[in-house]
């Protein structure tokens, strides 16, 4: 799998870095993103910089794409795309060099492959986004972390992968706020180890993991006194984005639901086998759980369809009679059932997988970042490019329960990275 890796690294680097030589004009969220790059590349990190921010993400990925523009010298969008091409390399290096030394380097190997071969991974590489320090922070902040809080027993090395580990993830939750579900899952992991007696017996090990959580908290903390709330007083006030947007705390009763939905949308090809796997009594219930949902988001089909390639696609079956409802139903179906077929698994083998640290951490993390979206105010869409962020959890699952890298597998995830090419060059070809 590693050599799989270092290929599929390779291929996203070289297109990433082709499209950043040849398309030197703002593509995507370029141009209102690269207004908060300027801001920092040219007044510095300061409150009066963090009170001018205007995009719906925190402020850590611009000052990265920043210093980026400050260190190259050149033009600003060009260099911004390699900054952020440049935490994509640090991201992958982190994991092949840092898995090997944790005790499941395969699903650490399987959470970066399905996260380069992502759909939207390239879109994130080549332009002036801000995944690719989210998830570098975050990735690696969780890896770290979840060895330190493993083992009972404290080192100096695994006391420093703990406080580096927390400080990495709440710098993670400064990139995009919703990372934020990355410390009540850290949280909630530490109490689960805590009940085991030899965890429990351990002050140090209590001791030091809460100092980490405090480490982990800092950052999200310091931004949120500053802009006197989650995201930034333009954005809540609704004066970014040619005023369309805002984004604020709020109550969101039906974001859970769309979250959930695009979540089980993007993990079909990840665990393809899994819905094949089932006994008959499970088949029957997942199938009666598929069509009752199905059913019920179909009717609401409105709500569900959030900006993105999957809405483009509904949008172009509606150009025959029912094409669109048909299809978007036909998906629905197919995400749950799968979804439930999931479920089953981890169900199954809960008892071993209970003791597997990644995995667990995986879990808490998608259960916290659906469920953190019921307080996501104002009315910014949810992208299911979002879903990006998840992606490398949904992999530490999909490897969890489904191991091996069958041909199947590879085939699904070769789709997606083809995909995923597309959906960079459309941009070159103005599509």
């Amino acid at each position: 799998m590693r050599r799989l890796l270092i290929l599929l690294l390779a291929l996203n680097v070289i297109s990433a870095a082709l499209f950043i030589g040849f398309v030197n004009r703002p593509v995507y969220d370029d141009p209102p993103n690269i207004f908060d790059v300027h801001n920092y590349a040219a007044n510095g990190l300061s409150v009066t910089t963090l009170l001018a921010h205007r995009n719906p993400p925190g402020p850590t990925s611009f000052l990265w794409m920043a210093a980026g523009v400050r260190l190259l010298g050149g033009e600003e969008l060009r260099d911004a795309r390699i900054a952020i091409l440049a935490s994509w390399l640090l991201l992958a290096a982190g994991v092949l060099i840092g898995a090997p030394s944790s005790r499941f380097p395969r699903l650490w190997y399987g959470a970066l492959l399905v996260l380069l071969a992502f759909p939207h991974t390239l879109e994130s590489t080549a332009t002036v986004l801000t995944e690719g320090p989210s998830l570098l922070f975050a990735l690696l902040g969780v890896l770290a972390w979840t060895e330190f809080a493993s083992f009972p027993n404290l080192t100096t090395v695994s006391f420093a992968l703990g406080m580096l580990g927390g400080l990495s993830m709440g710098a993670a939750v400064t990139c995009r706020q919703y990372n934020l579900a990355l410390l009540p899952a850290a949280a909630l992991f530490a109490f689960y180890q805590w009940q085991k007696p030899a965890f429990r017996e351990n002050s140090l090990w209590a001791a030091s993991v809460i100092l980490s959580l405090v480490f982990a908290a800092v950052p999200a903390l310091l931004m949120v006194v500053v802009w006197k709330g989650i995201s930034s007083p333009s954005m809540a006030a609704g004066t970014s984005y040619n005023h369309m947007w805002t984004a604020t705390i709020g109550l969101n009763l039906t974001r859970p639901f769309v979250v959930a939905f695009y979540t089980a949308v993007y993990l079909v090809p990840l665990t393809f086998p899994a819905m094949f796997r089932l006994k008959a009594f499970q088949r029957l219930t997942a199938l009666l759980i598929a069509v009752l949902g199905a059913a019920g988001i179909t009717y609401f089909s409105a709500l569900f369809l959030q900006p993105g390639p999957l809405n483009s696609f509904i949008r172009f079956a509606s150009r025959l009679s029912l094409g669109g409802t048909a299809l978007f139903a036909v998906l629905a179906i197919v995400a749950i059932y799968n979804a439930a077929s999931v479920c089953f698994l981890l169900w199954e083998q809960r008892h071993s997988l209970s003791t597997w640290a990644p995995t667990v951490f995986a879990l808490l993390a998608i259960v916290f970042f659906i469920t953190e979206q019921i307080g996501v105010g104002g009315n910014l869409p949810f992208y299911d490019r979002y879903v990006l962020q998840l992606a490398p959890f949904l992999g530490l699952i999909a490897f969890s329960i489904l191991p091996r890298l069958t041909p199947s597998r590879q085939v699904a995830l070769a789709s997606m990275s083809v995909f995923s090419h597309i959906m960079l060059w459309r941009f070159a070809f103005g599509v």
